[in-house]
């Protein structure tokens, strides 16, 4: 091995609910650096959810979050001149990562008016276990099923 895995940054806590998680997701929600501005998004859409619903907001992002996150995923191989789609379990970071960005990208593609509306839209549906963030974990999970004849080739 030449190179060494690089040193993981401190993240600060959030503001409003002191958790490393919500900075991540903000990270993640970034678009040209505007760190601010997602942030009183994020915001705005936990006001959303706390009139909608009534519940804690923090409490609903994070079993959104955990509805979100896949467990196994699918890696191309090639053995033998053939591509098999190979089922892996998926460490944790990439767990949280990967739940982030799907609640994030198909928050972007929803319709509604805000960022705000949108994401809180996308939150409250996944944490129901509805919305295209969790439809698209069962879709990774029913990949890996189907192809779980071929998990002796391991990755």
């Amino acid at each position: 091995m030449r190179k060494r895995k690089p040193k993981q940054r401190i993240i600060t806590p959030d503001p409003r609910f002191g958790d490393v998680m919500v900075t991540k997701f903000v990270n993640n929600m970034m678009l040209e650096g505007k760190k601010s501005t997602n942030f009183a998004n994020f915001y705005d859409a936990m006001d959303i959810i706390q009139e909608k619903t009534g519940e804690n907001p923090h409490e609903v992002w994070k079993k959104a979050l955990n509805m979100a996150m896949p467990a196994v995923e699918v890696r191309s191989k090639r053995i033998g001149g053939a591509t098999f789609q190979i089922p892996t379990e998926i460490y944790a970071s990439r767990k949280i990562s990967n739940g982030m960005k799907w609640l994030i990208r198909f928050a972007r593609a929803r319709s509604g008016k805000s960022m705000a509306e949108k994401l809180a839209a996308e939150l409250m549906a996944a944490a129901k276990g509805e919305g295209a963030a969790v439809k698209k974990k069962e879709d990774t999970h029913r990949m890996a099923e189907a192809n779980r004849a071929f998990a002796h080739f391991k990755a």
